[in-house]
């Protein structure tokens, strides 16, 4: 029995202790491309640094406040721009998100390290490559290629600052740009310069985009198809306010249709039981409008429903219940205890909201919600999913939109705002509720004065990202409050507000309890999302962070900074 147990030892002691899988052939580098998405979902760390989220605990304009508690402690850091050492796992974390991103890149890492072998070879399991080998591991090094620019993309945008342009970015830090497998112990990184960072991923993009194609995916809105990648390509050129490539690329993802026939269609749908319902449609392969859809693992959805933060008050009213210049006359009210409230709302989100009570804010599920998998479904346990339409026809002509308006060309632009627009307007007229199709008259009317509720906000967009070529002057002012307006209504609870925020400069202040208020200045440091504590930890350069000098411990104010390191 000794001798067994010593022989059986023995066999596996002399057996590697190596459980990786060796990428071998075509098949398996796209199968290891579907794990390199990332899972984890932005959208909480985004929206709660954003306006488009209120605090239900403090008082509202009528004093009225709740005692509601948040879904977890860290989201409390989180809107009020704290710095987050509470959770290293939670996927809707900056952890999360960090270790999601970094993860996805490995996976297209060791895809490229793969292809670069095989066309070095000049063949794959000992056979020479064909012309159809070649056609397919193009198409499968363009789509790593793009992986590993958006992730990158996604990681600068959340924990670096913006983009200040070519001179300045080279003064800020940018993050580690990973391009080969990690294959040692305890490896060290350097940020480098965000202008670094952002130059990689420009020559991954554009590498990216030589070689995608839709024409080997089952599904393609899975993966970056042509579309996505224009799109992702339109947006990148955005921030870097290269206004010219953002018309080209915008205009390339609607691959010469009539971007018209991809109408958000959705609102018309007469056979929608359950709001999970709308969302399941929004977010599915079907709606010729979803360039590419993400599926992360996510409770987002129930951070922001029936808990603390909420897309509530003013926030609401600037996103899904608010006025706007083609449904301003659109009138709607609710009751609140004793007290009727009217509001103006465009009439598409008419049944489209779902709310814990209008007090403690509505919850437009329309672009979002928790699609619950079951693993014992007795046992009433599973895993919570989020399908996120990451690139979308809507935002994309928005995109086109105000790359036209800092060009110039203002009749381009208004067109494709009420292309927008009209994708909105309910096709059975007997519904419509007053709204109009939109006219410039209204345009320039509606923004021109102040609509209130944070809809119209200062842009600092010069002073972050100075240009030579483009600049905000008083005759594009009302049409780029209105793009950016349209932007936050269409991207309300995906994250992308907060990105607007770090790029147009705006401030937000935030209140929170009974008597908090937090204020963030145009370019803030904390623009900046700390990287996570075990990072640090590691050795990685954190954010720069700043001292509070206000009249108060509660109050931050804009230029109220004096600097730590």
């Amino acid at each position: 029995m000794a001798l067994v147990g010593l022989s059986a030892c023995n066999d596996f002691l002399d057996k590697v202790p190596d459980t990786r899988v060796y990428l071998v052939n075509l098949d398996q580098l796209q199968q290891l491309l579907v794990t390199a998405y990332t899972q984890n979902n932005y959208a909480n760390v985004c929206e709660l640094s954003t306006d488009n989220v209120a605090d239900n605990n403090s008082p509202d304009d009528e004093g009225m406040r709740y005692h509601l508690s948040s879904y977890d402690q860290f989201d409390e850091q989180l809107y009020a721009w704290q710095d987050v050492d509470l959770d290293i796992s939670d996927g809707d974390s900056p952890s999360g998100i960090w270790s999601g991103c970094y993860a996805a890149i490995a996976a297209a890492n060791a895809v490229l390290q793969k292809v670069e072998l095989f066309e070095q070879t000049g063949e794959i399991e000992g056979e020479p490559l064909t012309a159809a080998d070649r056609a397919r591991m193009n198409a499968i090094k363009g789509e790593a290629h793009m992986i590993r620019a958006y992730h990158h993309y996604i990681l600068a945008q959340i924990f670096c600052m913006p983009y200040r342009g070519a001179t300045i970015s080279q003064t800020l830090p940018g993050i580690p740009y990973a391009t080969e497998p990690e294959t040692r112990l305890d490896p060290k990184y350097d940020r480098g310069t965000l202008q670094e960072t952002y130059d990689k991923i420009e020559a991954d993009l554009l590498t990216g985009l030589q070689y995608v194609t839709d024409d080997f995916y089952e599904i393609p809105k899975y993966h970056f198809n042509v579309a996505a990648s224009n799109a992702f390509a339109a947006r990148f050129y955005t921030v870097k306010r290269e206004y010219d490539k953002v018309v080209q690329y915008a205009t390339a993802a609607f691959k010469g249709n009539d971007p018209a026939t991809m109408r958000n269609d959705f609102w018309d749908q007469e056979d929608f039981y359950y709001y999970s319902d709308v969302a399941r449609y929004y977010s599915s392969v079907q709606r010729p409008g979803n360039f590419m859809l993400i599926g992360t693992y996510s409770t987002f959805d129930r951070r922001f429903y029936g808990y603390r933060f909420a897309c509530n008050r003013d926030a609401l009213r600037a996103t899904i219940m608010g006025p706007g210049p083609s449904w301003e006359n659109c009138k709607w009210s609710y009751r609140s205890g004793k007290k009727q409230i009217s509001f103006s709302m465009m009439p598409c989100f008419s049944s489209m909201c779902a709310s814990v009570g209008y007090d403690y804010g509505a919850f437009f599920v329309g672009n979002c919600f928790e699609q619950f998998e079951y693993t014992d479904k007795l046992a009433g346990i599973g895993y919570v999913h989020m399908v996120r339409p990451e690139f979308t026809s809507q935002e994309t002509i928005l995109l086109r939109a105000e790359a036209n308006i800092f060009l110039g060309n203002l009749d381009a632009a208004f067109n494709d705002l009420a292309l927008w627009c009209d994708e909105h307007l309910l096709t059975d007229g007997s519904r419509n509720y007053n709204m109009t199709k939109l006219t410039k008259e209204q345009v320039i009317r509606f923004y021109t004065k102040d609509p209130g509720f944070g809809i119209k906000q200062d842009f600092h967009i010069d002073e972050v990202c100075p240009s030579d070529r483009y600049h905000v002057t008083e005759e594009i002012l009302p049409y780029l409050h209105c793009v950016e307006h349209f932007r936050r209504i269409q991207m309300v609870h995906l994250g992308n507000r907060w990105f607007d925020i770090k790029r147009f400069g705006f401030e937000v202040t935030h209140k929170m309890g009974i008597s908090d208020v937090y204020h963030l200045g145009v370019l803030d440091p904390r623009y900046a999302i700390q990287i996570p504590n075990e990072v640090i930890g590691a050795g990685l350069q954190p954010n720069e962070r700043a001292t509070v000098k206000a009249e108060n411990s509660l109050v931050v104010k804009k230029d109220a900074f004096e600097r730590v390191n």
